[in-house]
C-alpha cells in the first residue's frame, strides 16, 4: 500500500473522533451548533472529502490492482464510504424522508432519476457507481455492489463497472446485483434475483 492509503485507512477513525469531540461539545454546552457540527461530522465531511478525493484521483471503471506502489482511487474511496458500511443506520434515517436519500446518492456523483422508493434497509458499496432511472422501487435487503476483488498470484485484481437500473422497474427482496449488472426499462424482479458482472436482468431471469 501507498502512504496514502495507509493515511486513508484511518479516516472512519477520524470520523468517530471528531463526532465524538462535537458530541462532547454539544454536551457540555447545549447549542444549534454543536447539533450542526455532529451532522457535518457524519455527513458533510466524508462527502466533502470524497468529492475533493474524486477531483484529484477520480473513479474508472475497469481491472486494476491493490497491491503495489500505485495508489488506487476506489480505496480511498472506499475508506470515505465505510462508516455507512459499518453503521447501516446513518443512512436508514435519510431514508425515512422522501427524496432525501436519492439527493444523498447524487452528492456521491451516482444518477439517480425521480421517484425512486428505498426501503429502510439497502446495502451499497460504491454510492458514485449507480445509474438509476426513474420511479423505480427497491425492495428490502437490496444489494448493490459495483466492484469485487479477487485474489490474483501475489496480488489483488479490482474490478469496478456502473450498475444500470432502467425506468419503471421493481426490484425484488434480496436481489443482488453485481459490477456491471444492467436492467432494463419496465422490468420486474423476482424476490433473491441474482445478476452476477456484466449480465442483462433478462440473461437470468
Amino acid at each position: 500500500m501507498t502512504l496514502l492509503s495507509l493515511l486513508l485507512a484511518w479516516f472512519p477513525t477520524l470520523i468517530l473522533l471528531l463526532t465524538g469531540l462535537s458530541l462532547f461539545w454539544t454536551v457540555y454546552s447545549p447549542s444549534l451548533y454543536g447539533v450542526a457540527a455532529i451532522l457535518f461530522c457524519l455527513y458533510g465531511f466524508p462527502l466533502l472529502c470524497h468529492r475533493i478525493h474524486n477531483y484529484f484521483y477520480p473513479l474508472e471503471s475497469g481491472i486494476s490492482y491493490l497491491v503495489g506502489d500505485t495508489y488506487s482511487p476506489w480505496w480511498g474511496s472506499h475508506q470515505f464510504q465505510r462508516i455507512y458500511i459499518a453503521l447501516p443506520v446513518l443512512e436508514s434515517l435519510l431514508r425515512l424522508i422522501p427524496g432525501l436519500f436519492s439527493l444523498w446518492l447524487r452528492g456521491w456523483g451516482a444518477k439517480v432519476g425521480k421517484n425512486v422508493y428505498w426501503t429502510p434497509h439497502i446495502e451499497i458499496s460504491d454510492r458514485a457507481f449507480l445509474d438509476i432511472g426513474n420511479n423505480v422501487i427497491m425492495g428490502y435487503n437490496v444489494q448493490l455492489y459495483s466492484h469485487i476483488i479477487k485474489p490474483r498470484k501475489d496480488n489483488l485484481m479490482l474490478y469496478l463497472k456502473p450498475i444500470k437500473i432502467g425506468n419503471n422497474v421493481f426490484v425484488g427482496a434480496g436481489s443482488i446485483f453485481a459490477p456491471g449488472s444492467v436492467v432494463e426499462d419496465n422490468t420486474k424482479l423476482n424476490i433473491e434475483t441474482r445478476i452476477y458482472p456484466n449480465k442483462n436482468a433478462c440473461e437470468v431471469s
